[in-house]
C-alpha cells in the first residue's frame, strides 16, 4: 500500500461522488420531503452507502478470486472500465449535438420516509454501470495486490467519500435552514425547466475525451 495509490483512489472517489442522481434528490427531499426530510435524507444516504459498499466488497471478492484462476483477469477488468467509460463520455458528446428540453424534477408520488433507503439502493444500483471510477479502483487494488481486510476498509472509505456531497448538502440544508434552500429551488428549477443548447465545441471535447479513455481499454 502506497501513498500515491491511495492517492488515485481518493480521486476516483471524488470523482465518482459527483454523482447528478443521488445529489439532486437529496435536493428534492430538503425542498419537497413531505414529512421528516432529515430522516428521509439520511436513510436515502445510507441505501446509497450500503449499495456502494457491498456492491464494491462483492466485485472486489471475486474479482479477486478470479485474479488468481485466470490468466489476465485484472486486465480485462481494467479494459471493462475504461470501455465503459468511453461509452458514457461518447453518449455525452451526442447528446451535445442537439438542442433537448429538460425533464421536470421530482421525487415520486410513493415517496416516504420509510421509502427513502430502498430509494437510495434503486437508485444508485441503478447508476453503477456508470460508476467507471469505482471500478477502476477496484482494478488498482487488486493490481496492487491488496489484501483483503485492507481492501475492505479502503472500499468502505470509497463509499463514504462517494456520499460525501449528499452529507454537505444535508448539514448546510439543515443548517443554514431558509438560505440554502433558496439557493437549492433556484438550482432546481434552472435545472429543470427551459432547453440544453447543442454545443459542438462541448461534443469535441467529450469525443476526444472519450478516444483518450478509450485507448486506456486496449493498452496492454
Amino acid at each position: 500500500m502506497t501513498g500515491a495509490l491511495l492517492a488515485s483512489i481518493t480521486g476516483l472517489a471524488l470523482l465518482d461522488s459527483l454523482n447528478p442522481a443521488t445529489v439532486v434528490t437529496i435536493t428534492l427531499i430538503l425542498l419537497t420531503g413531505p414529512r421528516r426530510p432529515l430522516l428521509s435524507a439520511v436513510a436515502f444516504i445510507a441505501g446509497a452507502y450500503l449499495t456502494v459498499l457491498v456492491v464494491g466488497l462483492l466485485v472486489f471478492l471475486s474479482a479477486g478470486a478470479a485474479a488468481g484462476l485466470v490468466p489476465d483477469a485484472v486486465l480485462w477488468l481494467r479494459r471493462i472500465a475504461f470501455s465503459a467509460a468511453a461509452v458514457a463520455l461518447l453518449a455525452a458528446a451526442v447528446r451535445r449535438l442537439r438542442p433537448r428540453a429538460r425533464k421536470p424534477i421530482a421525487l415520486p408520488d410513493w415517496f416516504s420516509p420509510g421509502a427513502a433507503l430502498p430509494l437510495g439502493t434503486m437508485m444508485t444500483g441503478a447508476d453503477l454501470p456508470n460508476a467507471f471510477p469505482y471500478f477502476i479502483a477496484i482494478e488498482r487494488l487488486i493490481s496492487a495486490q491488496v489484501t483483503q481486510p485492507t481492501g475492505n476498509l479502503i472500499l468502505a472509505a470509497y463509499a463514504f467519500i462517494y456520499c460525501l456531497p449528499c452529507m454537505v448538502l444535508l448539514v448546510a440544508g439543515m443548517a443554514f435552514g431558509r438560505r440554502v434552500r433558496t439557493g437549492l429551488a433556484r438550482i432546481q428549477s434552472r435545472l429543470s425547466t427551459g432547453t440544453v443548447k447543442r454545443s459542438l465545441p462541448a461534443a469535441a471535447l467529450l469525443t476526444l475525451a472519450a478516444a483518450g479513455v478509450g485507448t486506456l481499454a486496449v493498452v496492454p
